[in-house]
């Protein structure tokens, strides 16, 4: 990524748009882009959107693969439901189609149930893919990785905010005493074997920076719903210190403004103090032709794209020092985790609450360079 395309993509909150401010909520959130009525992309932001998503349009294989999952949308509503699809909005090419979703009238309408239904179909063929290839889990991971640090290093390199980034794989006595300490042993997920954590200059900058992401990373449409905690922003007040985002917020999609469900400790093992946004991507990865051509002709149908759970922790740098400090730390929590689970091979479960958050989060009194090279610190995946 050359420096100029990092940096002319850099937005700050009075740049934001609409769709940025949607795509940062549901992140935020958890939510999910099926409860959506409109997808607000124009211009350039459309080209990104499908980007983000390992489709390059110049490519005759990814514009047949897209119409490939039209197709199989179409038809699944016809069949289905026996909803007419428009004969103009089934002939629409990607960016015409995600062009209507923003307007307004019947095929508005449509355009975004056959983009909701392609969005389905698209990540149950990429999951399905990915269990046809003949690769292990750290080949796939290593995909990741290198998609990730490309993009997170080319913005550190450019000079954008961002003071620390540190990335991991879950070590496998760190997945036992996980999954020891959860009710559903068996059935858990495990959203957190590949994390990465950012930590930027200022608070400031955590939205402009969550906002890159999105624009250049993932996708928005597949953060995983119920999946966010944000413990360090309140959404609605920063959005009311900012004329342009308060300006947009009456006809933002999410739901009420004022809405706190996430603002909650959900990891029993967590301090009240402790902040950070934490959320899952189901990361969009684009595999080799080499592999496919090894997974078989039946895996070519199913595109080349296949999905990769990815946890993400943002912090500023001030409340990053503060986690460090008693309770909050990375220390007392792995404790605090490790004798619950003791606890319960001996005696059983006892179901421990989540702790309530204060209304006010406490402010940051500490701000120097950090140190380099610490080892990943996170809460919820840990």
């Amino acid at each position: 990524m050359r420096a100029d395309e990092s940096t002319s993509a850099f937005r700050s909150v009075e740049q934001f748009t609409l769709a940025d401010l949607e795509a940062i909520r549901v992140v935020l959130r958890g939510g999910s882009v099926i409860d959506w009525h409109r997808l607000n992309l124009h211009g350039e932001d459309l080209s990104d959107f499908v980007a983000t998503h390992e489709f390059d349009l110049s490519r005759e294989s990814d514009q047949r693969r897209i119409e490939s999952v039209k197709r199989e949308a179409v038809d699944y509503l016809r069949r289905t439901f026996e909803f007419p699809i428009p004969r103009s909005i089934e002939a629409a090419t990607t960016l015409e189609l995600l062009r209507v979703a923003g307007t307004s009238g019947h095929k508005q309408v449509c355009a975004c149930i056959l983009l909701k239904t392609m969005h389905i179909i698209h990540h149950l063929q990429g999951r399905e893919l990915l269990f046809m290839l003949p690769m292990s889990d750290a080949q796939i991971f290593h995909l990741v990785e290198e998609k990730v640090y490309r993009v997170v290093g080319g913005m550190m390199a450019t000079g954008l905010p961002i003071v620390e980034f540190l990335g991991g794989r879950k070590h496998k006595d760190s997945l036992y005493t996980k999954l020891l300490s959860k009710t559903e042993t068996i059935a858990a997920q495990i959203y957190d074997k590949l994390r990465f954590r950012i930590v930027t200059r200022t608070k400031d900058d955590l939205f402009p920076v969550l906002n890159y992401l999105t624009r250049r990373l993932f996708p928005f449409n597949y953060a995983v719903p119920a999946q966010s905690t944000n413990t360090l922003v309140d959404f609605a007040g920063y959005c009311r210190r900012h004329p342009n985002l308060r300006a947009m917020v009456p006809t933002a999609q999410g739901g009420a403004l004022d809405d706190n469900a996430s603002a909650t400790v959900d990891n029993v093992f967590s301090s009240r103090s402790y902040r950070v946004i934490h959320f899952v991507v189901d990361m969009p990865v684009r595999v080799p032709e080499s592999i496919l051509a090894a997974a078989g002709p039946s895996a070519h149908s199913l595109g080349h794209v296949v999905f990769v759970l990815v946890e993400f922790q943002i912090v500023d740098h001030a409340t990053d020092l503060e986690n460090e400090r008693g309770e909050a730390s990375h220390s007392r929590y792995k404790e605090r985790q490790r004798q619950a689970v003791m606890e319960r091979l001996r005696m059983g479960f006892r179901t421990p609450r989540p702790a309530a958050l204060p209304s006010t989060p406490p402010p940051a009194t500490r701000s120097s360079k950090p140190p380099r090279g610490r080892p990943s610190r996170g809460r919820k995946g840990s």
